[in-house]
């Protein structure tokens, strides 16, 4: 018995993946499906990991990338998405195969017969190869420092001493906590790949900021969210309404 997870937010779209994996193959059970990525969090975090998840990229409270920053997922994925744009992020997020919408039940049952294959080799040595890529991540992630530039000179800061990173006009710039602006060589999505998760979150597309410098947060247009921090930023600081949850749901955890 094969136990599949989908994670669809769209109900004719979840209805028809169902009917199509029980053609495609009898022994699948599908164990629970999500609409969202906190819905997807609150079960993978509360059962036992699927041998297998079926998900969907754009969720209706955010990008289902952002289920990886609070679970550990050991299950191999099938992205299921109607955007081909997104397929680096995909294959670094346990991704095994990449589907495009409308479904084609033919590619559906390859990537099925994909999973057993891998399945024989090497399936269950994949947790502790997920375990060995998480902890070299993390090891990666708990960095002390980074390299900046100032003028001709570059330096180094502690982590700790960054309340937040922000670009501007393609350029990144780091705000120490004495209030000086360094330039970064690297793109906020570098960055979030390499920084602590449990010590810095990407509020917007923006902004990367350090919890420890967060002095409040409020809620405004209803969904939104609106950061400050203990030193003043020249723009306010706004969580979309994808992300709002997603921030709380972390900032209540670190």
């Amino acid at each position: 018995m094969l136990k599949v997870f989908v994670i669809e937010d769209e109900r004719p779209a979840m209805d028809h993946l169902v009917k199509s994996l029980k053609q495609v193959d009898e022994t699948i059970n599908i164990v629970s499906t999500a609409g969202s990525v906190k819905e997807s969090i609150e079960w993978l975090n509360n059962h036992p990991a699927p041998d297998l998840i079926f998900m969907d990229i754009q969720l209706n409270d955010g990008l289902s990338f952002n289920i990886f920053r609070h679970c550990r997922i050991t299950s191999p994925v099938i992205f299921v998405t109607a955007y081909d744009q997104y397929t680096m992020d995909a294959f670094s997020n346990n991704g095994i195969d990449y589907l495009l919408k409308p479904l084609d039940e033919r590619k559906l049952e390859q990537s099925i017969n994909k999973y057993k294959n891998l399945s024989r080799h090497f399936l269950h040595d994949y947790a502790s190869l997920v375990d060995y890529l998480n902890n070299q991540q993390m090891s990666f992630n708990k960095k002390t420092r980074i390299i900046v530039k100032r003028g001709n000179e570059y330096q180094t800061i502690m982590l700790d001493d960054v309340v937040y990173f922000y670009t501007e006009n393609k350029i990144v710039f780091l705000i120490s906590k004495d209030n000086k602006k360094f330039m970064v060589n690297k793109n906020l999505g570098e960055l979030e790949e390499e920084l602590d998760k449990q010590r810095f979150f990407r509020v917007n597309r923006q902004c990367i900021v350090n919890v420890d410098y967060i002095k409040k947060f409020k809620p405004i247009d209803r969904s939104k969210l609106t950061i400050e921090l203990t030193l003043p930023t020249q723009e306010e600081i706004i969580i979309s309404q994808e992300n709002a949850g997603i921030f709380k749901e972390w900032i209540s955890k670190v």
